[in-house]
């Protein structure tokens, strides 16, 4: 589904993401994991066309980011961030944004609000103002809002990473019974190489800007590329 090569972004004339080669396939879940800086939310911008490449390719379907429509290629996309973002409204409506914008009937609309708000287990919020939400309700609302547009690429930043443990492993357990429900192509940012492993078909290393190295977690635990991913592995 996506093949990214000779991939080079900058900023400020300074490389912060480099990968050699990359293929994703559909229905496919990539965990990508590293320390701080290491280039993992530059590469989840990169692939949502948010930032642009300044050497090399990302092809979606064969076919060059370049080469597609902005707005067409944004719309197979869905992002989901460690910030739930939701707006000063109602778990509904907020679900529904998104279709709003792309001006879908209102039909179709409450079925989609109604399907996704039960896979992600806040359908008995739908009236609540999003204010009065916990961090956990407030990312399920946040994943059902990203679900509800039927992407074909779902990015995740750490989504996670601001609720409580027992919340965290309720939300990955979920997540996890959807995506295997929907093959829904996924990457998703962690620093927990323990969640990387439970949720990620591959896990993908990146180190200091750089795509070290992509395999299952066996692969990656017994046979690390070099030094710096053995000494990541061993600083987790």
């Amino acid at each position: 589904m996506i093949s990214i090569k000779n991939l080079l972004v900058q900023r400020n004339k300074r490389d912060v993401l480099r990968i050699k080669t990359l293929e994703i396939q559909k229905g496919e879940t990539l965990a990508v994991v590293g320390p701080n800086g290491a280039g993992k939310s530059t590469f989840l911008l990169a692939l949502a066309y948010l930032l642009k490449a300044t050497s090399g390719e990302i092809l979606l379907h064969g076919k060059q980011q370049k080469e597609w429509n902005e707005l067409e290629y944004r719309r197979k996309i869905a992002f989901v961030f460690q910030d739930p973002l939701l707006m000063d409204m109602s778990v509904r409506e907020n679900i529904g944004l998104g279709l709003k914008f792309r001006k879908m009937d209102k039909k179709e609309t409450i079925e989609r609000i109604d399907k996704w708000a039960t896979a992600m287990g806040v359908e008995k919020l739908l009236e609540r103002r999003a204010n009065q939400l916990s961090g956990g309700e407030a990312q399920r609302v946040s994943l059902a809002r990203a679900f509800v547009l039927d992407p074909e690429l779902l990015l995740m930043d750490e989504p996670f990473s601001a609720v409580d443990p027992q919340t965290r492993e309720k939300l990955l357990e979920d997540l996890s019974r959807v995506l295997a429900e929907h093959h829904r192509t996924t990457i998703f940012v962690t620093h927990n190489l323990k969640e990387a492993a439970q949720f990620g078909d591959r896990v993908a290393v990146m180190i200091g800007g750089e795509l070290k190295q992509a395999g299952t977690p066996k692969q990656i635990k017994e046979n690390p590329a070099d030094p710096s991913v053995s000494d990541f592995l061993r600083g987790l």
